[in-house]
């Protein structure tokens, strides 16, 4: 039972960190509010997509 609790855990880091990520990116406003509400509605599967095919950060450019 615990590891459903720290999995989960995980998991929601890992969607926080994607969401700062496409928010800070250089995006357009409408790609960034689709790339967020996938990672919200479909937070394994949508963080996957993002991170292969989502917008990087500007710090990442850097």
């Amino acid at each position: 039972m615990e590891f459903a609790g720290i999995g989960g855990f995980i998991v929601l880091l890992l969607d926080i960190w994607a969401i700062v990520s496409i928010l800070g990116s250089n995006a357009g406003t409408g790609s960034k509010v689709l790339w967020t509400l996938l990672v919200i509605v479909l937070p394994v599967l949508g963080f996957i997509i993002w991170l292969i095919a989502g917008p990087r950060s500007s710090r990442a450019a850097l």
